[in-house]
């Protein structure tokens, strides 16, 4: 099975930034397709915030649109979201994802992380 483990979350004032970072970890990947960041804050669904292709082509909603920066290290299996000029209405848990294929198989499966908390406030 594959691990998703995120890290980079936090408290960080309006205005602020912060960097968040996933990392599947597996001994039995094959490849990865798309991988993305999810969030969902109180009351609300889990909703996309960016996702990545393999081949470096992305996707933002248009709330995070020039302020976030999502990218990947195909050779670390790792995705990292830049989120600056932060607002409080960024505040969620924020969601890794990851389409995989594992060894032995022809079909790839979605993975998910824990969740990280950030929280936007002064």
């Amino acid at each position: 099975q594959v691990q998703l483990v995120e890290s980079g979350g936090g408290l960080v004032q309006p205005g602020g930034s912060l960097r968040l970072s996933c990392t599947a970890a597996s001994g039995s990947i094959f490849s990865i397709n798309a991988m993305g960041w999810y969030r969902q804050a109180p009351g609300k669904q889990r909703e996309l915030v960016a996702d990545i292709t393999s081949g470096g082509r992305t996707n933002y909603a248009d709330s995070v649109k020039g302020r976030f920066t999502i990218s990947r290290d195909n050779a670390k299996n790792t995705v990292y979201l830049q989120m600056s000029s932060l607002k409080p209405e960024d505040t969620a848990v924020y969601y890794c994802s990851a389409n995989v294929r594992l060894l032995g198989t022809l079909t790839y499966s979605d993975y998910w992380g824990q969740g990280t908390q950030v929280t936007v406030s002064s």
